[in-house]
């Protein structure tokens, strides 16, 4: 008979056993004890990320799920107006001046007779358009600047604060009358160009102080004590846990920027007819505020909508993305 093998031994079984084979057996064991199949741990039961984290708060916070859905319904009306309003918002009868509501035309008349219904609804896309492109413009350059000064610091660093310190000081209504006054186009793009310009130091101040206190974590510590180069400490390690201030301050900006349009088209400065803007709007009406109040009433009441949702969208997100108010 062959003889046994060292596996079925006893002897030696005992003896791996009384070494290491007593952990292993515990480990074993322990493994049949956690839920999940083959023995990996439940999915459930994995901590969540920051991000993880705060999306499960947001979808049990009313402000948030409010603030979104007006902001889903806004957004869709800026993309297809002729959704919810057919007409045309150039197209006039001056006979019908000042009107009152009437069938078919829920919120009167203009000064010019223009439909309100059709132009307050029509208004939405440059509002929204110069607040998103704003915002995304402001952030992309404040954010990338702000980044690159608190991490490589010295000159830069010093160099960014006094650019910065500059722009600070120039009040945005009087700028807006100084730079958009020589402008003579019609569309949203000067506008977007001008809140950028101005709005991007605060960005970059906020993506500035961020990434200075990412710098001092253990695990960029770490990463640089491993050889990894700045670029991929900046984007691996930095970035992705000093974007969530930016982030809050973007999207409370966002409604800021709109009604800065809105304060600069009732200036005069800003956007120009024939652009449909509830700035424009607001301003045409505001010498018939006795006479025709339906025509002041409308647009400005969508704009405080608008303004008042993403500022609530922001608190929200500001909130779950905040660890020291959990």
């Amino acid at each position: 008979m062959p003889e046994p093998s060292s596996a079925q031994n006893p002897g030696e079984a005992v003896g791996n056993a009384g070494a290491g084979g007593t952990m292993d057996l515990a480990a074993t064991e322990a493994e049949t004890l956690v839920p999940g199949r083959g023995g990996e741990p439940d999915p459930g039961d994995r901590p969540r990320s920051l991000w993880s984290d705060a999306w499960h708060d947001l979808r049990r916070n009313p402000v948030f799920v409010i603030s979104a859905l007006i902001i889903v319904f806004l957004v869709v009306i800026a993309i297809w107006p002729q959704s919810i309003a057919s007409g045309n918002p150039l197209a006039c009868d001056i006979n019908k001046s000042q009107d009152g509501p009437a069938p078919g035309h829920p919120f009167g008349y203009d000064t010019q007779g223009c439909d309100v219904y059709t132009r307050t609804v029509h208004g939405a896309r440059a509002s929204i358009t110069v607040g998103v492109c704003a915002t995304a413009g402001a952030a992309l350059l404040g954010g990338l600047l702000g980044a690159l000064a608190g991490f490589f610091g010295g000159w830069w660093d010093a160099l960014l604060s006094r650019i910065s310190d500059v722009f600070f000081g120039i009040p945005i209504i009087l700028g807006g009358l100084v730079f958009l006054s020589v402008v003579t186009s019609t569309t949203v793009w000067p506008v977007v160009g001008f809140i950028v310009l101005l709005g991007w130091p605060q960005i970059a101040r906020i993506a500035r102080g961020s990434v200075l206190t990412a710098k001092q974590n253990d695990y960029v510590l770490a990463a640089r004590a491993l050889g990894a180069g700045s670029t991929r400490i900046l984007l691996r390690h930095i970035l992705p846990n000093a974007v969530a201030p930016v982030i809050v301050v973007a999207t409370i900006a966002l409604g800021t920027y709109i009604s800065l349009e809105a304060t600069l088209s009732f200036l005069g400065v800003g956007l120009r007819p024939p652009t449909v803007s509830w700035g424009i709007d607001i301003s045409s009406a505001s010498t018939q505020i006795r006479d025709a109040p339906h025509m002041l009433l409308w647009p400005a009441g969508a704009l405080s909508v608008t303004v008042l949702a993403f500022i609530m969208l922001g608190d929200a997100v500001r909130d779950a993305l905040d660890p020291k108010l959990r």
